[in-house]
Formats: structure tokens, C-alpha cells, sequence
């Protein structure tokens, strides 16, 4: 729901109060409704109340992370050694001391792996768990598309602690320059589209103007209010126009996230120690893991941090550090240790912290992922900026990070060849990824909700981990 908050040409854009109110209309008025969930979703054991999920978009390097070959040649090993961590025989990189040392809080698995090679649609593949028809290219955005995770939710489960199912920080994920498919509501229409919020690092105040004016007094929110919902009666006889039934829906949600200082203050970072604030990094990733862990206390079930808003920044804004994903296909080194390790590091391992020591980490399944890998092969580029070799996109092997929730913490899923390009026991994929996420939430991947025309659709074709637990 909501791209106007942040979308692919506004990136940093904000809305008024008013224009809150006004937005579920114009929302409405480009997409279709949001029709009654469909069946009831089979039985899962449910071991999270909410998910939060950390993508790092730009494919990171598995061989310069999670799973390191520091036996292999120099040419695939790269620059960085290895450092032991908190469970023995478990090695981490060396750029990632915080995290070595919570590895018996989370668990590694080293053999995902999928055939799509190109950010766009792998990035849909990861954010959706299906296959994009055009496979290893950068599709455009589509009514037709499939729904992300958080709009599927909504649609087999809305929530019923907060006005949204699903919210989407630092996004909209450019890739690498405008929006990729996979982070809205597809053919389930605008009305099950996640809020989308942009950078939350700019201010405390992550979303200004909802505060109600002083010379607003509560009996003229309600008598506006009131008169909506007259207007609304009027439109009876169009009660099977699917815009204005989504409109409907949109408003009321829009009003009763106004009229509740809960859900308002959920979004207000200055209500944080500045020790917190400064402990996840006072940047556009380290604040919106914080915010992720505020919208999951007050009860949000899905929500998906853009550790990165763009995958490969870098190449054309060099600074700020911000600006920087992960996509190194040259100059792999000095980016990762002097830019995104210590970031990620900083921002993860707080995160983890926080939920554990708030007793939330035993009802949050939290993951961390991007699409893809990178090639085993330490090479130059042509054609991409750097004077230093870098890795390819790679997607025959990569490591994915899962904690919380009962997660096996110090437990390694699944292993990598002797150069981690492909699996070499228990291969997984994007597909799986899915199911493993529903399933947590007791949402079987075999359950079917249902498109706008009352067409079923699968939670997803893959099959849960059970390994984690």
C-alpha cells in the first residue's frame, strides 16, 4: 500500500496528515480491490509472531562472509582471513567481530541456491519466492506480477494489532536505478501492498505531520469522518466497483492509524536512548533496523528492512556511505571492509541484541538475505567501475542467516563445495526460503489464498527447513 510514500521517483518523499487521508483514495484509483481472504490457510506450528526480514540487495559475498575457503587458492580465498567465533569449528570473516561472537544466537545455511543471475529478477525471485518469467534480466514493474511476502500475508492473515500488515523500510529497492518487481501487491492489487517508508535516518520523527494540529479538536476529525462515511453510503450502488471498495478500505485504515497515539508512536525514534540509536549506526541502515524492531514490538507481522536502498550505489554516488550495496563487481575489498562489513556488522549484531535482551528474539523469526552470491572467482570486470578485482554475480551458492523464533542457534544448515560455488549437501532454494518464513508464522506453503478473480495460488512451491529447528 502507499508507494507514495517513498517510491522510485520520490524517493525521500513525506506526507502531510491531510494528504494521509487523502492517499487511500488516489491509491485506490490506480489499482483494483482487495477482495475477502480466500480459504483458511492448512495448520503450521506457529513459532513466530512476526518476521523481519534484512535484505541485502547486490548479491554479498558468501565466500567473504558466512562461508569462508581459506584452504582454497588465493584466487578464490580473496584478502580477508577467517576469525573463530563463539561455537567452535564455526569461522566468520575477520570484518565481522560482533557477529562472531553472537554466532550461537543465529543459524547459517550455506546451500541455497537458483539459476537467476541479474538483480531485477532475482530480487523478485527472493522477495516473492517465485520464478519471474524473464529470468536474469531487469523486468519492470507489473500489475501482473506476484505479490510480496508482506501482501500475501494480509491476504491469508490481516493483522488485527495494527493497521498494517506489512512494512517496508529504506525501500523502495532500486536496482539498480529505479524499483525492481517483487516489493508490491502485484496481482492482489494496491490494497494489500505493504507501507513503504524511505529514509529514517533524516530525522527522529520518521514520518511528520501525523501529530494531530493543535486547532484541530477531536469532534472535527470525527464530524470529517462522519461525513466520509455519508459519502460512502451514497456509493452504495456502486458497491461492486473494485475501486471504491479498495478506496473504502484504504480510508479506514488510514483513519484509525491516525486516531491512535500507539500506532503513531511506533514510528518516532526519539523516543530511543541515543545510546540505542547510536548503537545501530547513525545511518539509513542502522535506523531502520531499529525502526524494524519497534514495528515488530508493537506487533507488525512482516516487516522487510532494505538494509541497502539501492544495490550498487557506489558506482554512482561514491558518497555518502549510505549510498553504498553490495553489488562489487570490482574494487570488492576495500568496499566491503571499509564500507558494508562494519555496517552490517554494527547494525545486525544490534539488532540481535536488542530483540534478545527485550525477550522479543523468541517470537521474531529474523533473516538475513539477498538475492544471490558472488563468484568463486576473484577477477576485473570490464565495463564496471574499480581498479580492483571483484566477483560476478553468482547464484549457484549463498549463505542466508536465520535467528529467533527457536532457530537452532550455532547450527550450520547444508555446506558448500571446497569453493562455494555450488551445494554439496542439502540444497535449498529462494522457493524454500519462503515456505520456511510462512511456516514459522503457521502459515503451511501448501495453503492457497486467493488472486482479485478468485484464482488460487499456492503460499509457495518450496518446502520448509526443518533443519533450522
Amino acid at each position: 500500500m502507499l508507494r507514495f510514500l517513498c517510491d522510485e521517483r520520490q524517493p525521500h518523499g513525506r506526507l502531510t496528515r491531510r494528504e494521509w487521508l487523502r492517499v487511500g483514495g488516489l491509491a485506490a484509483a490506480l489499482g483494483a480491490s482487495a477482495r475477502a481472504a480466500s480459504a483458511k490457510p492448512q495448520a503450521a506450528t506457529q513459532r513466530a509472531r512476526s518476521v523481519l526480514l534484512v535484505f541485502t540487495g547486490g548479491g554479498v559475498s558468501q565466500l567473504d562472509t558466512f562461508d569462508m575457503k581459506p584452504e582454497a587458492p588465493e584466487e578464490i580465498r580473496g584478502e580477508f582471513r577467517s576469525l573463530p567465533t563463539s561455537v567452535p569449528g564455526t569461522r566468520l570473516c575477520e570484518h565481522l567481530p560482533r557477529l562472531a561472537r553472537l554466532t550461537d544466537r543465529y543459524a547459517i545455511v550455506r546451500s541455497v541456491s537458483h539459476d537467476d543471475v541479474d538483480h531485477g529478477s532475482a530480487s523478485y525471485l527472493a522477495l516473492t519466492g517465485q520464478f519471474h518469467l524473464r529470468r536474469s534480466s531487469n523486468p519492470p514493474i507489473r500489475p501482473t506480477d506476484f505479490p510480496t511476502y508482506g501482501a500475501i500475508l494480509r491476504r491469508i492473515r490481516p493483522s488485527s494489532d495494527f493497521p498494517y500488515t506489512a512494512v517496508h523500510l529504506n525501500g523502495p529497492l532500486l536496482t539498480p536505478r529505479e524499483a525492481g518487481p517483487g516489493q508490491y501487491g502485484g496481482f492482489l492489487g494496491r490494497g494489500n501492498e505493504p507501507l513503504v517508508l524511505g529514509d529514517v535516518a533524516t530525522g527522529a520523527e520518521t514520518m511528520p505531520g501525523l501529530e494531530p494540529q493543535a486547532d484541530l479538536p477531536t469532534v472535527r476529525l470525527e464530524a470529517r469522518q462522519s461525513l466520509l462515511q455519508s459519502l460512502n453510503r451514497q456509493a452504495a450502488a456502486w458497491q461492486n466497483d473494485r475501486a471504491l471498495l479498495e478506496r473504502d478500505q484504504l480510508h479506514r485504515r488510514a483513519f484509525e492509524f491516525l486516531d491512535s497515539p500507539r500506532y503513531r508512536q511506533a514510528f518516532d525514534l526519539s523516543r530511543e536512548p541515543v545510546s540505542v540509536r547510536e548503537r545501530y549506526g547513525p545511518n539509513r541502515s542502522g535506523q531502520a533496523m531499529l525502526l524494524g524492531r519497534r514495528l515488530v514490538e508493537v506487533g507488525v507481522p512482516w516487516v522487510t528492512v532494505f538494509w541497502n536502498h539501492m544495490i550498487r550505489g557506489q558506482d554512482m554516488t561514491p558518497t555518502p556511505e549510505d549510498e553504498y550495496g553490495w553489488d562489487t563487481h570490482n574494487d570488492i575489498f576495500p568496499t566491503m571492509k571499509d564500507h558494508l562489513l562494519p555496517r552490517l556488522d554494527r547494525s545486525l549484531s544490534a539488532l540481535l541484541e536488542d530483540l534478545d535482551q527485550r525477550g522479543l528474539l523468541e517470537t521474531t523469526l529474523v533473516v538475513c538475505m539477498g538475492e544471490f552470491g558472488r563468484a568463486p572467482r576473484v577477477a576485473m570486470e570490464p565495463g564496471f567501475a574499480g581498479n580492483i578485482p571483484g566477483r560476478k554475480h553468482w547464484a549457484g551458492a549463498y549463505s542466508v542467516l536465520f535467528a529467533g523464533a527457536g532457530v537452532r542457534g550455532g547450527h550450520i544448515v547444508g555446506s558448500s563445495d571446497r569453493i562455494a560455488a555450488y551445494p554439496s549437501t542439502n540444497p535449498y532454494s529462494p522457493c524454500d526460503l519462503a515456505a520456511t518464513m510462512f511456516s514459522a508464522l503457521g502459515i503451511d506453503a501448501a495453503a492457497h489464498y486467493h488472486d482479485l478473480a478468485d484464482r488460487p495460488y499456492a503460499v509457495s512451491p518450496g518446502r520448509a527447513i526443518g533443519e533450522l529447528w
